[in-house]
């Protein structure tokens, strides 16, 4: 039996730990924690891992913290520095060890390998923790690999849809939040690099946001006219190479002047490029190219807004 396999019920779980069922429940609902495995029947059944991260869980609130807070520390990495009640793979050293597999069996063109083993990365840590650490940094290291010439133009495509397919499939399953301002998503002109972008629409998504992805390749002129017609309060625009940064700036002009009541974001690898002088001219559409960063803007810009 592998550490992923499903062993204890939940009953089992309950009197180990000393959580009530209900309670356990709640907190995979609302924290995505862990996911625990299903039986035939569709009983719930916790591995040797989720046992790890329940008592570690367990153990902070007895010590003080909230779940929330005790949650905060597992996905920051700090739990695994701060106890030594839970095994190093478990925190931020277990994702990576992850990421490392999962790139290696997609350069491998091993698709079912590479499956496996994001399923098993689901069903140890959250949502959130599985997109930021795990598929976004894959993002990064292929597009580093590309540049380098480390790797295939075939190779990068490969791993680029493996990537946006998976990325897809959570971004239709989230519920929106209808007192939300409404978002477009978008490549900048002549862009063609999305999965940057794919990563920044479902965090928005997991926010609560609905958003209207377009995607890349699309003229200025028609996502001029979907703002027109679908009148979003927010559109964000993404940017990853440095050619494309100069048509990306004039079109935010042209936006910023034709749609007064719509408020621009941009962020992107370019984008973090972007001279002091010009840095300065556009440091209010700069949306930053890191959740904390992304946290920071959109809270400043929800505050400013009226819808």
């Amino acid at each position: 039996m592998t550490m992923s396999e499903g062993k204890y019920n939940i009953k089992a779980v309950s009197k180990k730990l000393g959580i009530q069922p209900g309670t356990l429940r709640a907190w995979e609902r609302r924290y995505n924690i862990i996911s625990p495995i299903r039986n035939e029947a569709g009983h719930r059944l916790y591995s040797e891992e989720h046992m790890s991260i329940l008592k570690w869980l367990v153990q902070k609130t007895e010590q003080g913290f909230t779940i929330s807070q005790a949650v905060e520390l597992l996905e920051s990495g700090e739990a695994s520095a701060d106890s030594r009640s839970i095994d190093m793979s478990m925190g931020q050293d277990r994702a990576n060890m992850l990421a490392d597999e999962i790139l290696e069996a997609l350069l491998a063109f091993d698709e079912n390998k590479a499956q496996d083993l994001l399923n098993q990365a689901f069903s140890i840590f959250s949502i959130d923790k599985v997109v930021h650490d795990i598929l976004a940094k894959l993002l990064v290291r292929v597009g580093d690999l590309w540049e380098e010439e480390k790797i295939t133009i075939a190779h990068e495509h490969f791993t680029s849809a493996f990537l946006r397919s998976r990325i897809g499939m959570i971004f239709h399953t989230l519920p929106v939040d209808g007192y939300l301002p409404k978002v477009m998503t978008v490549c900048s002109p002549g862009e063609y690099h999305e999965l940057g972008l794919l990563i920044f629409t479902l965090y928005l998504r997991r926010k609560g946001f609905e958003v209207i992805y377009l995607g890349s390749s699309i003229p200025e002129t028609d996502i001029e006219v979907v703002v027109e017609d679908t009148d979003p309060k927010i559109l964000f625009l993404s940017c990853t190479l440095m050619k494309n940064l100069p048509r990306c700036l004039d079109f935010v002009d042209t936006l910023d002047n034709k749609f007064p009541e719509l408020t621009v974001g941009i962020g992107g690898p370019a984008i973090a490029q972007v001279d002091n002088e010009k840095r300065q001219a556009y440091e209010s559409f700069c949306v930053g190219n890191v959740r904390d960063e992304w946290e920071i803007w959109i809270k400043d810009k929800l505050q400013k807004l009226t819808f």
